[in-house]
């Protein structure tokens, strides 16, 4: 079994009243990360050689969901995927249909797979859940190691469980209660335009879409302002399970660095910065508040060196994910499938 990967974090493990999956068959192996015997992230690496990973997942979609339910990750390491194509078949195995409609991600030339976020390799993607702050969302999410990272790069995992269940009460509580305001400013430089994220230059068609997403939209003099009513916590709809399911943490201005915050701060009026969330009732999150949350997500959460043919799976409900700085080439796929609608 290879599980030579570094772990950091120190995510709470799984309570046993979870439901615990059936062992797999002799073509393939389970393991966890080092330290984290029985917590996310399940390790699957082949038992023979040659294992047709895609066929297997195809007869195994039980084994799959339940190991989602109960550890939200699944890591797929050693099984000899030679691609995107390869990539792109084993995600579609376990999820069905991928989404391909997807605005925000650079899509990959005749498939139903992307590329990574374009954001600068030298500063984090913050912790998220995909979509969450849509009335739709991919259950499913999928990364493929094309290239690993020269260094650092690391994509760490976290289990919006844990976080729902360590928040202090009173703060979750306020979460829970009035939910979310999250809004986005399209900007020339700054955002991909909205037209590339709507599909069409029409601002009718714009404004349709938005209403029957529950979202408002103004146009404003720097572009396109849209305005996103969203829960902060949810149900999962296998489990049962409360999760803290939201992108706070990305979107609070707060979250970015001071250097980028100033620039920003120079360009725009705060009503007109890129991204910022609120609570439900337009009150601000204060930014102790956010202090908090971040300073949990680190303690909790768990990354691994990329080795090359990685795949890592994973309950976007149950997981919420995250992107290091990194210096060098770094190639990483994305895939998306079983979208949920509120």
């Amino acid at each position: 079994m290879s599980t030579g990967i570094g772990a950091t974090g120190a995510a709470g493990g799984l309570r046993g009243m979870r439901r615990k999956p059936a062992a797999t068959t002799k073509l393939v192996e389970t393991s966890f990360l080092p330290e984290r015997e029985g917590k996310m992230p399940i390790v699957l690496t082949p038992a023979v050689d040659n294992v047709d990973l895609a066929a297997w997942c195809a007869g195994h979609g039980d084994e799959l969901n339940a190991y989602f339910d109960a550890y939200g990750g699944i890591l797929f390491r050693g099984f000899p995927l030679d691609g995107p194509p390869d990539f792109e078949a084993v995600a579609s195995r376990i999820a069905g249909d991928l989404f391909a409609d997807y605005g925000d991600l650079p899509p990959e030339p005749g498939a139903r797979i992307y590329g990574t976020t374009p954001y600068p390799e030298d500063k984090m993607i913050l912790f998220h859940n995909e979509s969450s702050h849509f009335t739709s969302w991919p259950l499913r999410q999928f990364f493929f190691c094309v290239i690993p990272p020269v260094d650092r790069g690391e994509t760490p995992i976290l289990d919006c469980r844990e976080v729902y269940e360590r928040l202090d009460p009173e703060i979750r509580d306020e979460f829970e209660q009035k939910g979310l305001m999250y809004v986005r400013n399209f900007a020339e430089g700054i955002d991909v335009p909205w037209e590339d994220f709507f599909h069409t230059d029409d601002k009718a068609e714009v404004e349709k879409v938005c209403a029957e997403a529950g979202m408002s939209c103004e146009w404003t003099e720097t572009g396109l302002r849209l305005r996103q009513p969203a829960l902060a916590v949810r149900t999962h709809p296998r489990t049962g399970e409360k999760l803290f399911f939201n992108q706070v943490q990305l979107h609070h201005v707060s979250c970015l660095d001071e250097e980028t915050l100033t620039a920003l701060r120079q360009l725009f009026a705060d009503e007109d910065l890129p991204r910022n969330v609120y609570f439900g009732d337009g009150s601000p999150i204060p930014d102790e508040v956010i202090d908090r949350i971040s300073a949990l997500y680190e303690e909790l959460c768990v990354e691994f060196t990329w080795e090359q043919g990685d795949l890592v799976a994973v309950d976007n409900m149950i997981v919420s994910h995250a992107r290091r700085p990194y210096s060098g080439p770094r190639r990483l796929l994305v895939a998306m499938g079983e979208m949920v609608h509120a």
